[in-house]
């Protein structure tokens, strides 16, 4: 584990993103917005390829390897630890071969079959998402009677699943899956309860950036990215709980507070 909260910025090579609107969807510009964020503060970049966004339709296979292959390999190529946020077990292992050190699998290996057994045969840490549905109908899913209990029994479930595909017990690390299934007050409930996901004892990656839940605190003219603010807030409270890492689009802004609280921690006496 490491000694303070990891900033995983976000790079979208998507044309459809809720977040940026497209805006790194060529590889040129991808990958140059994932060296601002470098700069600006990220320990990993995760590169995507397929909007999951709410309503968001699929993407074909060879499409999202066109789209992430080539941005990976010139990260990893300069020494960038990358993640590949994908469902797909082959592209997964082509990102990986491209240099990705961690795949991001934001159904936790329920979109494909194959996704455990790559995930394995690879080596690579595994971020496993709690899911229960794609994009276009996740909405429908969000029935829990107990939020934090029912997402932290479900990942339970896939982490078992996951070892007895081959993964190693070791690499894998667990995400909420905040606004997957989720309305916004569950959404809140699991942030305030991320104790009980800690008591499976994993590393947690926590990925509130610029949601819908964050957005229905601001005034209605409110652009996405005046969501960035709230995110920070976020961002240092998950790590007071323990975060492994955060995932966010504004890397600058959650650094800056994430240093604040490192700062304030340091300043405390026994």
């Amino acid at each position: 584990m490491p000694d303070r909260t990891l900033v995983m910025g976000v790079v979208n090579v998507t044309p459809d993103s809720f977040s940026d609107g497209g805006r790194w969807f060529d590889a040129d510009a991808a990958i140059a917005h994932g060296l601002e964020l470098v700069a600006d503060g990220a320990d990993i970049l995760d590169v995507g390829g397929e909007s999951t966004r709410p309503g968001a339709a699929r993407v074909e296979p060879e499409e999202e390897l066109r789209r992430v292959v080539p941005v990976i390999r010139e990260l990893a190529g300069r020494g960038i630890r990358v993640s590949v946020d994908t469902m797909r077990a082959a592209t997964a292992q082509a990102a990986v071969e491209a240099g990705a050190e961690i795949i991001n699998d934001v159904s936790a290996g329920l979109a494909d079959a194959a996704m455990g057994p790559i995930a394995a045969e690879t080596g690579a840490r595994y971020v496993a998402m709690h899911w229960r549905g794609h994009s276009d109908r996740m909405d429908s899913l969000a029935e829990y009677a107990d939020v934090a209990v029912e997402v932290r029994d479900e990942l339970a479930q896939r982490v078992d699943a996951l070892v007895a595909a081959g993964v190693d017990h070791e690499r894998l690390i667990l995400d909420p899956g905040l606004g997957f299934a989720k309305r916004g007050d569950q959404n809140w409930e699991l942030l305030g309860r991320l104790d009980v996901l800690a008591g499976l004892g994993l590393p947690m990656l926590v990925g509130a950036s610029r949601k819908r839940f964050l957005g229905a605190m601001l005034p209605g003219d409110a652009s996405v990215t005046d969501r960035d603010l709230p995110t920070a807030v976020v961002s240092v409270l998950a790590a007071q709980a323990g975060a492994w890492a955060v995932r966010v689009h504004d890397v600058q802004g959650t650094r800056r507070a994430l240093d604040v609280l490192g700062a304030w921690q340091s300043g405390r006496r026994d």
